[in-house]
């Protein structure tokens, strides 16, 4: 199974918020999640993301790839 940190899209129409979760790469984007680690808001910025820090460096210790978009924001937070 290769495992991916990725983002699920939540919030309505022009109002997306989204969960930072550890996932099967064959699943759908909104799929079925294996564990949230955090959220992410782009209408609010930098201040609106939260990660857990311990689960995300044990998910990729465990060899999980991250997503081109989840890898920017964990630049930004200093993941």
């Amino acid at each position: 199974m290769a495992v991916v940190i990725r983002l699920k899209r939540g919030g309505g129409k022009k109002q997306p918020h989204y969960r930072i979760v550890v996932a099967d790469s064959r699943k759908a984007r909104d799929g079925k999640i294996i564990e949230k680690l955090g959220y992410y808001d782009p209408k609010n910025g930098q201040e609106a993301a939260l990660v857990d820090r311990d689960r995300a460096n044990y998910w990729l210790g465990q060899g999980a790839r991250m997503s081109d978009t989840v890898r920017s924001i964990f630049k930004k937070l200093h993941v």
